[in-house]
Parts: C-alpha cells; sequence; structure tokens
C-alpha cells in the first residue's frame, strides 16, 4: 500500500513539473517590427519587416531560465517605395542577398522598474556584425496568451548599414509588438 500511494506522489509531482515547464514556452502567433529613421530637412523615413520566427521561452518568475530568439528576413523591408526599398536591400545596406536574416538572442532579462517591465540584454546580429544591446521590453499576460512590446535605438552605423550621411541619421528607432500564446 505504502508502494501506491509513493506511485501516486510521484505521478502527481511530474503532472506538475511538466505543467510548469511548459507555462514558460510561448509560441509567437503575430509580429510587427517597425523602424523610423531621420532623414532629409528633418523629415522621418517609415518601414517595417516581416518574416519573423521565434522561440519565446519565458515566465517572469523564473528569469534565470528566460530565452528569446528572434530573426526576421532583411529582404521583407518595406518603406513604401520600391525604389528605396531596392537599394537597401542592396550591398551598401542590408545586403539582403549575402545576409538573409537580422537575428536577437537573449543573453540576460532582468526585471525592470515597474511592474510587466523587463530589460533584456541581446546579441543582435546584422550583416557580419554581432553587438551586444540593451532593449526595454514589457511582457503582459492574458490567461494562455501575452504580449511583448519594446521601442530601442540601433545605430546603423555599427553594423555596416550605409555609411556616414549628413542626409540619413545615424540612429533608427525599432519598435516591435509580439503577440505569443501558449
Amino acid at each position: 500500500m505504502l508502494d501506491n500511494h509513493f506511485k501516486s506522489i510521484l505521478l502527481v509531482f511530474f503532472l506538475f513539473a511538466g505543467l510548469a515547464s511548459d507555462a514558460q514556452n510561448w509560441k509567437p502567433t503575430t509580429a510587427t517590427i517597425t523602424f523610423k529613421i531621420k532623414h532629409a530637412f528633418g523629415s522621418t523615413a517609415e518601414g517595417s519587416f516581416k518574416g519573423f520566427a521565434g522561440v519565446i521561452v519565458f515566465d517572469p518568475k523564473n528569469l534565470q531560465n528566460a530565452s528569446l530568439k528572434a530573426s526576421i528576413e532583411a529582404k521583407t523591408i518595406d518603406t513604401g517605395l520600391d525604389i528605396r526599398d531596392k537599394t537597401l536591400r542592396g550591398s551598401n545596406y542590408f545586403d539582403s542577398e549575402n545576409y538573409p536574416k537580422i537575428s536577437m538572442i537573449s543573453t540576460r532579462i532582468e526585471t525592470g522598474a515597474n511592474e510587466n517591465e523587463f530589460i533584456g540584454y541581446f546579441n543582435l546580429t546584422i550583416k557580419k556584425t554581432t553587438r551586444s544591446i540593451k532593449v526595454p521590453f514589457s511582457f503582459v499576460r492574458n490567461n494562455s496568451t501575452a504580449q511583448l512590446k519594446s521601442t530601442f535605438e540601433v545605430n546603423r552605423l555599427e553594423y555596416g548599414i550605409g555609411g556616414k550621411s549628413s542626409l540619413l541619421k545615424d540612429i533608427a528607432i525599432v519598435s516591435i509588438t509580439l503577440n505569443v500564446q501558449q
């Protein structure tokens, strides 16, 4: 009888352990990646990327085991002007033929100043350059769905995207909204 009781306890333990580990895995359902960059005479160029792929393991109560990995297809850049998009896909900018993916992989996640706010440290790879960046983001959960949102800066020159120019600023503002479900 004691043996059956022990087996029952083990079964319950493994069931709960399995549920706890599943609670961290999130499947992306939609992703919006946009950017803005100032150019000639103070106007702003805006655009977006598509082709998002990602693996999200995130539990706000267990940040040491969090892992965020994402990539987008560089060739999907869309600014609404075909001639500009073709130039941006070319070798002077994103060189999407030779470097088809832009990727971000978390190295560490910390709690932010407010509830649902976090700071992620990521390796961002654009073309052949990988640099460590600090990315603030929010994670708001609603039962089995959640949303991650972030806005951060990227210096395009650090990644060899174009050259120094009086017509194009160095800093792009990137915004990401990612909807996920368990």
